[in-house]
Parts: structure tokens; C-alpha cells; sequence
């Protein structure tokens, strides 16, 4: 038997499935709407999870090299109703606390902290933002660890630290706002009625995570002077190099450890976060939320299934005469199986193609909303092909049995 013969019956068959499909189509909806629900769910949320874990990991590169965070509280939460006291009785991360930090960490190159404060206005002339800026109090260090670039003028200094001066940074999105067609530097800029000089643009490096929300970065001790000290702030560590990075980690952990007076066999009372932990974290809260569509998907699947199969049984029953008539005119019984096994194999995976579709749309209406970049999981949507195919082969082995083992002069004088 050459290839052209089994090229040419196979090729016989999916028309004549897809003939059977378009005769019947509303049974044949109703039969897909399992096959589409099972599949855009799984794909659904495979795809925002792809959208957050991308978004996320690009957060992650923005960080200069080598560098980790403290933090008083995890980026990441879970428990229960607790949960929130335990951190919240945590002690602040002070200012004094990073600069003895500073002095002792022998194998950082730079300790930064930063402080902030949401949902401030800022005004130039007659423009005015939303009040959803964030104003930073930084050290000259955080420049470095947080990888942002000057575009036009200069950091902050330390001779700005100690004299408490009115100057900012601002990011971007402030310059298109308040100076679409004018240069910033050397302008004064207003918040909360005082006046601050920009001295520097932050270098605009694209969108991350929505890269909508826009920041104002002042001396930290100009911070403190207008919002006071009594907060906890974020300090951020870059190692000397990429050998000793867990070493630094382990030696600030240590240090922080006697300053706060952690007594040992007792937990850190901060987090000390790096791109890796953030990832993994990231990856064990969206595990649980994963299984549960892959769970849910598999009950749609499978009742998809034993539909298709009852759909598949009736189709034999109705069409007895038409297996018949194929028979007696030369049609095998591998001719017959063939043809129904297609049918049911061509009705999943039309099913599964369009719970892609659907699922891919859905899953990145929420990257459009949130201004992230869309993602398609190519990996997920052959793993949901392979799939249908795999529910329509075993829901229609049986039907398709069947079907070829009607005998066909019974089948002739059926009504």
C-alpha cells in the first residue's frame, strides 16, 4: 500500500468528517462548548501568568548587576488572617541602621536606601499631574542599584544629602507631562506648595510592569525634613562581584541581625530579596493557582468527552443506512473507523482551537488593561492541542468501533 493511497483515503475521510460536522452544526456546538471551556480556561491562565512572569522578570533586569533588597516587608504574602501583625510588629529599617550598614558590609560596593511617599501632585506653571506620583527620597546610591540612567543634567549627590537641598530627579512620565515642549532642567517644579529645581531626567528605558506610574526622586534627608523619619525604607546592596554575592548577602544578614538585636535560632525580622527569590516566590503562589485550572480544565475535558462520545454513538445510529451503503459499495471496516475517529478527533480540535483563541484574547485583556506586553504560550497551546486530540481518540474509538462493525445488509434495511 503506497503513501499516495493512504494520503488519498485519509484525506477522504476528514472531508467527509467535515461534511458530517457542517450537516449537524448545532449539535456539533453544543458538543464543542466542553472541548472550549476546558481549553480557555487552562489558557486563560497560563497566558496572564505568562504576562505577570514576563512583566516581573523585566521588573528583575531593571535592577543593577549583583544587587539585593531589604525590605521590612515580603514582596510576596501568604497566610491567614495573621499574617499582616506579624509584619507589621516588625521593627523600622532606620537611616542610622544603613549607614552603620554602609561602614561594616566590607563586601558591598554600594549600600542605597530609599523612602517613598504615594498619590502626590506635582505642578509646573499651569500643568499639573494626577495625584499618583510617587515621591522617592533616595541616597546617590540607589542610582546604581536600581540600574536607572541619567538622560539629561545630574544625580543626586552626597553634598546634596548634607545640606537638605530642594532638588529632584524626575522620571519620564513627569516630563511628558509637565514639559512636553520645553527642556526641564534648571525649572522649578512644585509639591505640596514648596518649590523644587530639576537637576535630572531619568534616561526612559521603556515600559515595565505598566511603566505608568511616575516617580520624583528628592534627597533623602529633604525627605525626611518634609514627611518625616518615623518610616521604614527599602536598602539596597550591591556585592563587589558576582563570586562573593551570596557572601555579601550572608554578611548584611549578619550584621542587620546584631544591630536589630535578633536573638539567634530566632527569624529575621526583615527580607532580604534578590531577582531568584523573587522568582521562586512568584512561581510557588502561581503553582496552586495553575494545578486549579489544569483541575478544572480536566473535568471540562472529560465531560467534554463522554459528550462526544454519546454524540459520536448517536451519529452512528442515525447514519446505520449511509455505513451500509459505504460498505456494500467497497468500504473497509479500517475505512469506517477511520472516518468516524476523525470525525471525533476534527470536533475536539476545532474545539480546542478556538478555546485558544478565546483563552489568548482573555488572558491578554488583562496585559492591555494593566499596559503590559502580551504573551502567547506556545508551549501550553500544542500541550492543549495535543490534548483535544488525545480526548477525541479516546471518546471516539468506541463509537468508531462501532461503527465499522456494522454488518451491512442489516444495515441496508434499516430506517
Amino acid at each position: 500500500m503506497n503513501r499516495s493511497f493512504i494520503w488519498s483515503e485519509w484525506s477522504e475521510s476528514f472531508m467527509m468528517a467535515i461534511s458530517a460536522i457542517r450537516s449537524n452544526k448545532l449539535r456539533s456546538i453544543l458538543t464543542l462548548l466542553g472541548i472550549v471551556i476546558g481549553v480557555f480556561s487552562i489558557i486563560a491562565v497560563t497566558t496572564a501568568m505568562r504576562v505577570m512572569q514576563n512583566s516581573i522578570e523585566s521588573e528583575l533586569n531593571s535592577l543593577g548587576s549583583n544587587v539585593f533588597e531589604i525590605t521590612k516587608y515580603p514582596v510576596f504574602h501568604a497566610g491567614g488572617p495573621g499574617w499582616w501583625a506579624k509584619y507589621r510588629n516588625r521593627k523600622d529599617l532606620t537611616y542610622e541602621q544603613v549607614m552603620k550598614l554602609k561602614e561594616r558590609a566590607t563586601l558591598a560596593s554600594s549600600v542605597g536606601a530609599e523612602a517613598d511617599k504615594w498619590g502626590k501632585i506635582v505642578q509646573y506653571q499651569d500643568q499639573k499631574t494626577n495625584p499618583n506620583v510617587s515621591v522617592d527620597g533616595i541616597t546617590p546610591d540607589i542610582f546604581v542599584a536600581q540600574n536607572k540612567k541619567i538622560d539629561e543634567g545630574r544625580p543626586i549627590s552626597q553634598s546634596d544629602l548634607e545640606t537638605g537641598s530642594l532638588v529632584c530627579v524626575i522620571d519620564p512620565n513627569l516630563v511628558k507631562t509637565l514639559f512636553p515642549h520645553s527642556d526641564p532642567l534648571g525649572e522649578m517644579v512644585k509639591l505640596d506648595g514648596i518649590g523644587y529645581r530639576v537637576i535630572g531626567t531619568i534616561k526612559d528605558e521603556g515600559n515595565v510592569l505598566g511603566g505608568g506610574q511616575p516617580y520624583m526622586m528628592v534627597p533623602i534627608t529633604t525627605f525626611f525634613a518634609r514627611y518625616g523619619k518615623e518610616r521604614s525604607l527599602d536598602i539596597y546592596v550591591q556585592s563587589v562581584n558576582q563570586n562573593v554575592f551570596q557572601a555579601s548577602q550572608e554578611q548584611v544578614q549578619g550584621i542587620l541581625r546584631a544591630m536589630r538585636n535578633v536573638q539567634p535560632g530566632k527569624d529575621d525580622d526583615f527580607e532580604i530579596i534578590s531577582n531568584e527569590s523573587l522568582i521562586d516566590q512568584f512561581h510557588q503562589i502561581t503553582f496552586y493557582v495553575r494545578i486549579g485550572a489544569i483541575v478544572v480544565s480536566a473535568i471540562a475535558l472529560l465531560a467534554a468527552g463522554v459528550g462526544i462520545m454519546n454524540i459520536m454513538l448517536v451519529g452512528v445510529t442515525e447514519r446505520t443506512r449511509e455505513i451500509g451503503v459505504r460498505k456494500s459499495v467497497g468500504a473497509t471496516r479500517r475505512n469506517i473507523l477511520t472516518q468516524f475517529l476523525l470525525e471525533a478527533v476534527v470536533l475536539c480540535e476545532v474545539g480546542g482551537i478556538v478555546g485558544i483563541l478565546l483563552g489568548l484574547v482573555g488572558g491578554n485583556l488583562a496585559a492591555l488593561a494593566l499596559h503590559m506586553q502580551a504573551a502567547f504560550p506556545l508551549d501550553w497551546a500544542i500541550i492543549g492541542l495535543v490534548v483535544c486530540s488525545l480526548v477525541g481518540i479516546t471518546f471516539g474509538v468506541y463509537p468508531a468501533y462501532k461503527a465499522a462493525s456494522v454488518d451491512p445488509i442489516e444495515s441496508l434495511r434499516y430506517e
